[in-house]
């Protein structure tokens, strides 16, 4: 059995990446702290009520939110639970023999991982990214859809890198960042900096 955390769209997202790997529905439990959710069903997978407690004891988990604060209060509750985070991968996925991927990560369909990636726990690498050779995501990090990341780059723990967003080789994203949807990082980017700045000439986090 596999505990899936949260009952939004990112979790449907999971559900298929398991389906499609050949996953059985019985074997699912999604885990949603709203009351009002519980005997519901996502994709035909039954939700449970509260999304933490006891019973996760020694059982596998997955948290399937989005947002990387909330997804990383979630997956830190659930280790101090006794939980088991297991990283889910679409099967159309490329993942190089020589990359690591960490607890709870998820990497979706079409995505690239290059030999020498480190991808931490609990990342998001959504459909179609490419983590190229030797790049580096700190735990917690999103990257969005058909974003790239360029050989040797370093992504900060829960930093974002919006969808088809390109950071180049080399560079850095620090902690807590946040790269606009459609963005080309051209410098480093320091802790919980927004790149561009909105309040820069030409700048919009809408880029």
């Amino acid at each position: 059995m596999i505990h899936l955390i949260g009952g939004g769209g990112h979790c449907k997202v999971v559900i298929d990446a398991l389906l499609a790997g050949g996953a059985d529905r019985g074997g699912l439990r999604v885990r949603d702290g709203r009351p009002e959710m519980q005997g519901a069903e996502v994709l035909g997978v039954t939700v449970d009520c509260p999304e933490i407690d006891e019973r996760l004891s020694g059982q596998a988990v997955h948290v399937a939110v989005g947002a990387n604060a909330v997804r990383a209060r979630l997956f830190l509750a659930a280790e101090a639970a006794g939980a088991r985070p297991v990283a889910v991968r679409h099967p159309s996925a490329s993942l190089s023999p020589l990359a690591r991927i960490g607890d709870g990560a998820f990497v979706g369909a079409l995505a690239v991982v290059g030999p020498g990636a480190v991808v931490g726990r609990n990342v998001i690498v959504n459909h179609g990214a490419v983590v190229e050779h030797d790049s580096r995501i700190g735990d917690h990090a999103f990257i969005g859809a058909n974003a790239a990341l360029g050989g040797g780059v370093t992504i900060g723990e829960r930093a974002t890198v919006g969808p088809g967003a390109v950071v180049p080789t080399g560079r850095t994203v620090g902690p807590g960042a946040v790269v606009a949807p459609g963005a080309v990082v051209s410098r480093d980017l320091q802790s919980d900096e927004t790149w561009p700045d909105a309040k820069a000439p030409g700048g919009s986090c809408n880029a």
